[in-house]
């Protein structure tokens, strides 16, 4: 493969994989491509080191961005070979991508290609009614496949989930450093910033749900955010409510319940199914405990998901690719936003 032919196919999937979900939309990653593929990193300045110190969380938004680059290889009829690795001397790198074989893409990988970039998350209730059981078998079926689980939730312990989201959210609100960093990633309306939570992205505010699964205060006391439709005091549908979950809790299973997150996002967006996430309950240790105990048998929860349909009217924003893309002919280090410098030391985000 040439030098030429290199950039084209590193700039096309890095295009694609900067649209995978993430945290507060930190974007935490960057890549690297040389003449063996494509390497792609964790960006240590854009951890959450209060919600996220483990890097957990960070590692699961990499995992996604994992997933869509592969994706945009098949998209490419390329078929891509994935090392996840963890080099000692470097705990920033999370993957290595190459693709030396060919071959048409399926037709359901197309299907899941086309909703990359216009894929949201939803932040709020669904419209009633259920979803139905074969398609619910079918994500399980795809988390497995990546190397986690996905639980449905009967009455009595969605009933449970909601409570453990609550007593999350109303922990971390009694938080001034949380509350810092939340609102750091916030960008307020009519901002130009290309990365953190934009006012087109969640209501203005709370959508109340039976039982209740608030969200995070993104306004903070502003009132920012999209225009709520209907009542005030109206309580729509929670949606089906899930929990991903993984075996082990390391690196690898992280990186793997990414993975199948963005896999579960993607199916869900192209069936016409609105997904939102709740990570709340996994930031508190206590609770994300009693959830391992009392829900999961012994699995390690990584996410609290509700799927269901709605009118999606929501806006994200990503960094271009040129920002967290690098090649290996050019010098590594601060030159390039998001690349650690010299010394290892992270570059802060802006």
């Amino acid at each position: 493969m040439t030098d030429e032919s290199v950039r084209r196919t590193a700039k096309f999937v890095v295009e694609a994989a900067v649209w995978a979900p993430s945290v507060h939309n930190t974007q935490p990653w960057w890549f690297r491509a040389g003449d063996n593929g494509l390497s792609l990193y964790a960006d240590l300045g854009r951890q959450l080191m209060v919600a996220d110190p483990a890097g957990r969380e960070m590692l699961m938004s990499c995992g996604a961005a994992l997933f869509t680059a592969r994706l945009a290889l098949r998209e490419l009829g390329l078929v891509p070979t994935t090392a996840a690795t963890h080099e000692a001397g470097d705990p920033s790198l999370v993957a290595r991508l190459t693709w030396a074989a060919e071959a048409p893409p399926a037709a359901f990988e197309r299907r899941l290609f086309r909703q990359v970039r216009t894929r949201r998350t939803h932040r709020g209730g669904f419209d009633p009614g259920p979803l139905a059981p074969d398609f619910l078998a079918v994500l399980q079926a795809g988390a497995e496949r990546d190397g986690a689980s996905l639980t449905v939730a009967d009455d009595r312990n969605r009933a449970l989930l909601a409570g453990a989201v609550q007593t999350a959210e109303q922990t971390l609100r009694l938080s001034t450093d949380y509350v810092q960093e939340l609102s750091a990633w916030v960008a307020p309306p009519l901002s130009i910033r290309p990365d953190g939570v934009p006012a087109t992205s969640y209501p203005n505010r709370p959508e109340h749900t039976d039982p209740d699964f608030p969200g995070r205060d993104f306004a903070y006391g502003h009132h920012w955010g999209m225009q709520s439709l209907g009542s005030p005091a109206a309580y729509h549908s929670p949606g089906v409510v899930c929990l991903l979950t993984t075996a082990q809790d390391r690196r690898a299973d992280w990186i793997s319940a990414g993975q199948a997150l963005q896999r579960l996002l993607l199916t869900s967006a192209a069936a016409g199914v609105g997904a939102a996430m709740h990570s709340q309950p996994v930031e508190v240790d206590d609770v994300r405990e009693l959830l391992r105990s009392q829900l999961c048998g012994g699995a390690y929860p990584q996410l609290v998901l509700r799927l269901g349909t709605v009118i999606q009217t929501a806006a994200s924003v990503r960094r271009p690719a040129a920002d967290v893309l690098q090649f290996a002919s050019a010098p590594a280090g601060p030159e390039a936003e998001g690349a650690p410098a010299a010394d290892g030391t992270p570059v802060p985000a802006q």
